[in-house]
């Protein structure tokens, strides 16, 4: 595949930002901005307008999209800023924030990008977490928004035995909903399920930590839908690896409700690898043995 030159894609006379972030999902149609539906992304592009007193809407970059009600702690996002709005506001733009935001999303901290920083391309992981709670009683009302209640007990140690199957680089078509011209070429780093250390508001949780370079749309949630199957002893350990060996979406696999699921945290390269990371995250990706893919987003 030829490659391609590295390159800095800030603008002259731009700033690239990075905003950590988290936000409760309950009442988002997800990140990405709709047009008259409220979405993670709308309303914070409209308060850094706002503060930053800008005439033009303000584009973010996000390191994962997440879906309508999925929750997140450790979101990260690029804003390419012009630099003299950011010389005189930076310094106050996270208590700003602050005070325009909703409650349910806050910018946790605000600082100047390295070069080739890129929040969705540069990024060499994300990490979810899924909580489950099998006790008899239901959730404990106050997590009840993101803890998913399953109804019959589950067993950790099979699901993690049926984890194993899936880690690695694979194909996760079955797992996942497919988009035209995108692969479903994935490296899934971990998966594996705890249970919390004892206490009166963890009885009954059961997490599942998901952690891959990227995810396609309902992958995590599916995987997990598997797990459960496995957990609660309707299907034998084998079944969430004979499914991704199929390639084609089981009929048996449900994929769960989203406010079970939270982004943890996103990973990034040392600053002297952001460039390369860059180019390697836009290659399509393929198997062994199969054809190479032309450039497109992983």
């Amino acid at each position: 595949m030829e490659e391609r030159p590295v390159t800095d894609d800030v603008g002259p006379g731009l700033v690239r930002v990075r905003l950590d972030l988290a936000y409760d999902g309950k009442d988002f149609s997800g990140w990405a901005r709709q047009r008259e539906r409220r979405t993670v992304q709308g309303e914070l592009e409209s308060a850094l307008r706002t503060v930053l007193r800008l005439p033009e809407p303000v584009e973010l970059t996000v390191a994962g999209r997440t879906d309508s009600g999925v929750h997140a702690r450790g979101q990260v996002a690029h804003a390419d800023l012009p630099a003299e709005v950011w010389a005189e506001h930076g310094g106050k733009l996270l208590r700003r924030l602050a005070g325009k935001l909703p409650q349910d999303i806050r910018v946790r901290k605000v600082t100047e990008a390295p070069p080739h920083f890129d929040a969705r391309f540069s990024a060499v992981w994300r990490r979810y977490a899924y909580r489950v709670s099998d006790h008899p009683g239901g959730v404990d009302p106050i997590r009840r928004g993101h803890v998913l209640w399953h109804d019959r007990p589950v067993d950790v140690e099979l699901m993690n035995a049926a984890a194993a199957s899936l880690v690695g680089e694979h194909d996760f078509a079955a797992y996942c909903k497919k988009r035209e011209g995108a692969t479903t070429i994935r490296t899934l780093l971990d998966l594996h399920w705890e249970r919390p250390a004892a206490g009166l508001e963890d009885a009954g949780l059961a997490v599942a930590t998901v952690r891959a370079d990227a995810f396609c749309h309902n992958m995590v949630r599916a995987l997990v839908g598997a797990l459960l199957l496995v957990g609660d002893g309707h299907r034998p350990v084998a079944f969430p690896g004979q499914v991704l060996a199929g390639r084609v979406r089981h009929s048996a696999v449900n994929v769960v409700r989203p406010h079970g699921l939270t982004l943890e945290e996103v990973g990034y390269p040392p600053d002297d690898r952001l460039a390369a990371r860059n180019l390697a995250a836009r290659n399509r990706r393929t198997l062994p043995g199969e054809p190479d893919g032309a450039a497109g987003c992983c």
